[in-house]
This record gives structure tokens, sequence and C-alpha cells, in this order.
């Protein structure tokens, strides 16, 4: 006998503006609760301390995360000088402290190495895996790791303002897997004077920004009300990075059924991943080969 689910089928995103203090799974909980929700995931951990924009996958929705994830984000954020800690953030302890400050010129002179295609070596307290076990878990246990560096794509690292001699403000617009904290450590050592996060924010992530997203005020206010509904946003939206080919209608059946069916292209060329719809709802995305879409995964809409 099949296990009924608990909830509404409700796909589609619902996009938040993270307070300080919240973990992304409590903002993920709290959303799944208030729409009643049978499914809810999350397009990228934010910290805790951090704040801005956290887009809630919702139902099907949920099959579109990795294209949200590997799209671009914009992070602003504030280094403090003369102080390196466990956290990389204002957080953690601190564990080493320098005298010296950076001027204007010389921060505009270290940045240009922390654009393009750059390696950068996550936190101790991050949630990459070590022989099986997070990193934070085995750091909170005390023990240092060697992590190894990763490729990040750094479009843009720009300074916003110098508020003080102890403090710079920075905008970077990054790929996926991109550690703000990671970047202000290795700022301030390359400068010389040690550097840690003092504040950061998630200004955009793909196409969700924070400035319209609801608080966790609002969910609550809304919650199991028609009014949160209308917040939803179209699943589609996951997918704004990949072009759209519309299905015929035999090709939408064989699609659903998860076959290859019959597309009518546009933009898209051979091999091109893309997204196929049918009366303008989403069906599948897939490989596009010579008029037809194979499917790798399969809408259930409503």
């Amino acid at each position: 006998m099949a296990r009924v689910k608990k909830g509404r089928p409700v796909s589609g995103w619902l996009v938040v503006d993270k307070p300080a203090g919240v973990t992304s799974t409590a903002v993920v909980n709290k959303v799944k609760w208030a729409l009643s929700a049978q499914k809810a995931g999350h397009a990228g951990t934010l910290d805790p301390a951090a704040t801005g924009v956290l887009a809630v996958a919702l139902g099907e929705a949920t099959k579109t995360v990795p294209y949200i994830t590997d799209a671009l984000k914009c992070y602003r954020f504030v280094v403090t000088f003369g102080a390196a800690t466990t956290t990389d953030d204002a957080e953690g302890a601190v564990v080493e402290t320098s005298a010296l400050r950076p001027t204007d010129e010389e921060i505009a002179a270290a940045l240009p190495a922390f654009r393009g295609d750059i390696l950068q070596v996550p936190p101790q307290f991050s949630a990459v895996k070590v022989e099986g076990e997070r990193a934070y878990d085995l750091a909170r246990e005390g023990v240092e790791m060697d992590l190894v560096a990763r490729p990040l794509w750094v479009e843009r690292l720009k300074v916003l303002a110098r508020h003080d001699a102890d403090h710079v403000e920075l905008e970077m617009v990054c790929g996926k897997g991109g550690y703000v904290r990671s970047i202000a450590r290795d700022l301030g050592r390359a400068l010389g004077c040690l550097g840690h996060v003092q504040w950061l924010r998630r200004e955009w992530s793909g196409p969700f920004q924070a400035k319209d997203g609801l608080s966790m005020e609002e969910i609550e206010r809304m919650a199991k009300t028609d009014e949160l509904d209308s917040h939803v946003r179209p699943l589609e939206l996951g997918l704004a990075d990949l072009p759209q080919v519309p299905a015929t209608p035999e090709g939408a059946v064989r699609l659903k059924n998860g076959n290859p069916g019959m597309v009518i292209s546009s933009t898209a060329q051979y091999g091109d991943e893309a997204w196929a719809s049918y009366q303008g709802k989403p069906v599948a995305v897939g490989i596009y080969k010579a008029g037809e879409l194979h499917p790798s995964r399969v809408f259930n809409l409503n």
C-alpha cells in the first residue's frame, strides 16, 4: 500500500529574506509549515549569521535546485582587518591579531588576485565533507584539517566603501561553491594584516533577489492563507538559464512518461540542456537532439 504524503502538492518558489541568527534549514521548515507543503528545500545554504536571499523550492521545483545552485550569486560583506578567527567570521574566537592596516591603494592592488578562476580553501567551519564527516563537526571537536582547495569563478569583486582603517565593505559576484569567509581570510593574509567577515548579505542568487523576499514575520503572519500562496513563484524560474523548447502534444505525452519527445526548438542547439513546456507548463528537463528532448527530469504538475 502506497504511503500517503502529508501536506499539499505545492510546487514553485518562495523567496525569503533570511534574517541573522536563523539557519537555512529552519527557514525551509518554517516555509514548509506555513504553506502546508509536501516537500521543500533551499538553493544554497547561508550561514546562520548571514542575511539575504534564500530561495525555497517547493514540490516539483526541488528538481530545479541544481540550476540555481550553479547560477551566479551576489554578496555584500564587510571585512574586519587585524584579527583572524576560528570561523573566519565574527562568530568565532580570535586566534591571531595584527596591528597592521592596509591603505585603500593596497586593497585595490590585492583584489585582482581574487577575480576570475581562482582556487579557494573552504573554512574549517564549513559543510565540506572530510572522510564522510562534515568539517564543522570535526572543527567543533578541535580537529585541524588540511582542506583541499577548490576552484571558484569570481566574476566581480570590488570595494563599495572604506568605513575606517579597520573595515572595508566589498561586493562579490561568484559561481557555485564560493565562501565569502575564505575571501576575507585570504585577503587579510595577502595584505599582511589578517581579516575576517564582520557581516554578510546575499543580495541575489540567479533570478531571485533579497529585496523581493518575504521576512520571517511576514511568513508567520500569512501562514496557511491564500495570501501566502499568492507569493509562490513559478517553478520555471529555476530554469531561467536554460533554453525553452515547446513540446508537441504527442511529445508532451512521451516526455511525461520519461521517453524522448518531439519539441519545437527556438534557440536550443544539438546537445544543449533545455526544458520542454506544453501549454505554458514545464514538462521536463533534458538534452535536445535533432527535434527531440531526451529527458533527465520529468515534472509531475497537476
